[in-house]
C-alpha cells in the first residue's frame, strides 16, 4: 500500500532508490525479482539485496504484503512522485544553492536535448507562462 506523505521521512540512499525503483515498475515483489532487476545493472549478491530490504522495512520505506509462501512479498510504502520531489528539492539545496534555475540550465548544457525533448520543455515553459499570468 502506498502512502502519501508530506515529507519523505528517511532520505534513501542510492541503493534503496534502486529497490524503490523495482517496486515502482512492479508494484509489488519477492527479493529474488528485486534482487534480479538490480543485477541486470551491477554485480551484487543475494543476502545484501535481502539485508537492505529488511533495513527498509525497518525505515518504513517498504513493507512485507505477503508471507503465503517461503517467499516474502515487498510493496512500496512511499509514492515514486513523492520521493522524487524530496530528492530534487534536496539536490537543489545542496548542489545549486537553492536555484532550480541553475539546475536546468546545467541539465540542458549536459544532455543532448532531442527535437521531441525540446519541444516538450518549450510546451511545459508555455504552460508555466500561462498559470503565472493567471
Amino acid at each position: 500500500m502506498e502512502i502519501e506523505t508530506p515529507d519523505v521521512p528517511v532520505q534513501p540512499s542510492q541503493s534503496e532508490i534502486e529497490i524503490l525503483q523495482s517496486l515502482w515498475a512492479r508494484k509489488t515483489a519477492t527479493v529474488r525479482q528485486i534482487h534480479n532487476d538490480i543485477k541486470a545493472t551491477r554485480d551484487i549478491g543475494y543476502t545484501t539485496t535481502l539485508k537492505q530490504i529488511q533495513r527498509m522495512v525497518e525505515k518504513k520505506l517498504v513493507e512485507k504484503v505477503s508471507n503465503e509462501t517461503r517467499s516474502h512479498t515487498y510493496a512500496a510504502i512511499l509514492k515514486p512522485t513523492r520521493t522524487r520531489k524530496s530528492l530534487l528539492e534536496r539536490l537543489i539545496d545542496s548542489a545549486f544553492g537553492g536555484s532550480s534555475n541553475a539546475l536546468v540550465m546545467q541539465a540542458l548544457g549536459q544532455a543532448k536535448p532531442s527535437k521531441a525533448e525540446i519541444e516538450e520543455i518549450r510546451v511545459l515553459l508555455d504552460k508555466l507562462e500561462e498559470d503565472q499570468r493567471g
